[in-house]
């Protein structure tokens, strides 16, 4: 297993925000003292050739040159751009991995999978795994696939890769929740929406089959938005999903004969990096 993670991914904060450093600062150091044989690699910072694959010259530049906040959600800081394109490079990196033959989870911040083509939101800047899947197909990859289980709709993925018949996308969220788009399927998208207080089984039965269904479409990728806000005692979502559940998705990984790669997206308890462990160790047992 290759980490990709950056400690400058640390080093912006607002007050009382829920997307915060703690949540990866605490994880980092509990990944490395129970798998001390993961290698850990720091990512470079994804081009702008690479970033306009999904994202107009516009948006990049109000990313560049933004000196005041996208939204309530999303807030302007000082060199968001640098940690953006650092964690949009992470992506890519562990996407490159995984075509190596090479399982790869990326840790690192902001988030992506809420950023449109021209429009950051929902604590997300770039679209991370959208630019990645996007990459691989410019790389060798005949089809990718996209298992989106964060708790939150994958939006902004969604709008880039639509219509795109060399993609195939799966999100299993929370309906009605933010950003409150999510609830029919078309094209290539497989939407899964689940009322709040969905049934813990019920769940999990719908991430296997979305899972399943994602295998069929034969890709030489699969791109994994890990989020972890469909925990149980998540403040942001009303989901019932429990540590097991996580360790169960990653078993599910393990026994697909395709390559992976994951990239972290939400999660706010602070059980996070337990879950992700959880989810993490089932995969590479």
């Amino acid at each position: 297993m290759t980490i990709f993670y950056d400690p400058c991914c640390l080093q912006y904060s607002s007050p009382r925000h829920p997307e915060r450093p703690e949540r990866i600062a605490r994880t980092a150091p509990l990944l490395r003292d129970r798998h001390p044989e993961w290698t850990w690699q720091r990512p470079r910072a994804a081009t702008d050739d690479e970033l306009l694959r999904a994202h107009s010259h516009q948006h990049i530049e109000r990313v560049t040159n933004a000196r005041e906040d996208f939204d309530l959600d999303t807030p302007f800081y000082p060199n968001i751009e640098t940690y953006a394109r650092h964690s949009a490079g992470a992506a890519i990196e562990a996407a490159r991995a995984a075509l190596r033959s090479e399982s790869a989870f990326s840790l690192m911040r902001p988030p992506g999978h809420h950023a449109t083509r021209d429009r950051a939101m929902g604590f997300c800047y770039f679209s991370n795994i959208a630019i990645a899947a996007l990459h691989a197909l410019e790389n060798g990859a005949e089809g990718v696939a996209i298992w989106d289980f964060d708790g939150h709709h994958g939006n902004g993925t969604e709008a880039i890769v639509a219509h795109k018949r060399r993609i195939q996308f799966a999100s299993i969220h929370q309906f009605p929740a933010y950003p409150g788009s999510g609830a029919k399927s078309f094209a290539n998208i497989d939407n899964y929406p689940a009322a709040p207080f969905t049934p813990r089984s019920e769940h999990v039965h719908v991430a296997k089959y979305s899972l399943e269904k994602l295998v069929k479409f034969k890709p030489d990728l699969l791109l994994v938005s890990a989020g972890f806000d469909a925990y149980a005692r998540d403040p942001l979502l009303q989901l019932s999903l429990e540590r097991e559940d996580f360790a169960k998705f990653g078993e599910w990984l393990s026994n697909i004969g395709v390559p992976i790669a994951v990239v972290l997206e939400g999660g706010y308890s602070d059980d996070l990096p337990e879950l992700i462990d959880a989810f993490l160790t089932a995969w590479q047992s």
